[in-house]
């Protein structure tokens, strides 16, 4: 057996990349929920459209929507509903366009950050749940779009 045969380490790999992928949101995800006026405050200051509605959203999606891609269950289009969440609070969190100086290089960082994350939650959706997964047990003969 070859250690890092993808034909043999796939659905490992799957698993150990949907607890990574997902870990950024849930520490900020329960920072968020654990801190509802500092959160709103933060919306606010960002400029986030209906800044209550806002926190409630990124509290519901960056703890129910990673936890559920933990465990693996819908995991395909939670992982298109997390990338498109991405990208926009990249666009809403990380403005770099309109700062300057090191501002301006840290909220690009940022934004490149989310950038490059939605691209994961793309290759998720791409590869599947994997069989380590609540799909692959709860949807054995599912659409393509649950299965791995």
């Amino acid at each position: 057996m070859k250690i890092l045969d993808p034909e043999q380490t796939k659905d490992e790999v799957i698993l150990v990349a949907r607890v990574l992928l997902v870990v950024l949101y849930l520490v900020f995800g329960w920072s968020k929920l654990t801190d509802f006026p500092g959160t709103v405050a933060y919306m606010e200051q960002v400029g986030a459209p209906l800044p209550w509605a806002s926190a409630c959203v990124a509290i519901l999606v960056e703890n129910l929507v990673s936890l559920a891609i933990v465990v693996g269950l819908w995991t395909r289009p939670l992982a298109l509903i997390l990338a498109v969440y991405t990208i926009a609070t990249g666009f809403i969190g990380h403005a770099f366009w309109t700062m300057e100086g090191a501002e301006r290089f840290e909220a690009a960082v940022n934004f490149y950050k989310n950038v490059s994350i939605a691209g994961g939650c793309l290759l998720l959706y791409a590869a599947g749940p994997g069989k380590y997964s609540l799909d692959s047990r709860l949807y054995p003969r599912s659409p393509a779009f649950l299965k791995a």
